[in-house]
């Protein structure tokens, strides 16, 4: 089974996102795209959305594409140690949540700070990239 995570490859908080994920994903169920490089522009492309629309997290699941809150929470829900409980949160209406989402994202460099450039992955964790 494919999953891929976009993620904006010049946020910090995407970044330290990424790298939460990777400390916890045990059984290395996701990929990883920036939304910048190639595989992200593609999908963007894809799903309609502006080629410069970085202010979402997308999860591809099961030939599914999940956004924003609900891609966080049903990657939440896969992750080691006590973390999946925090999908009851997918109860709330998507409307709600994503409200919130909203918030964070477009404050997001201003709040938690920008990268000159996407994350560039070691060697050990590269495989787990597209681009």
């Amino acid at each position: 089974m494919e999953r891929i995570v976009y993620f904006d490859g010049v946020c910090n908080v995407c970044n330290a996102s990424v790298q939460f994920i990777l400390k916890r994903d045990k059984y290395n169920r996701f990929k990883f795209a920036a939304l910048q490089g190639k595989s992200g522009q593609e999908i963007l492309n894809r799903l309609n959305m502006k080629t410069s629309a970085f202010d979402t997290f997308l999860l591809f699941e099961n030939g599914k594409m999940y956004q924003k809150s609900t891609a966080a929470l049903r990657v939440i829900k896969q992750l080691n140690s006590f973390w999946p409980l925090l999908y009851v949160l997918i109860i709330i209406p998507p409307f709600i949540r994503d409200f919130f989402y909203g918030l964070i994202a477009r404050n997001r460099y201003r709040l938690f700070g920008k990268r000159e450039s996407c994350m560039i992955p070691n060697p050990e964790i590269r495989s787990r990239f597209l681009d």
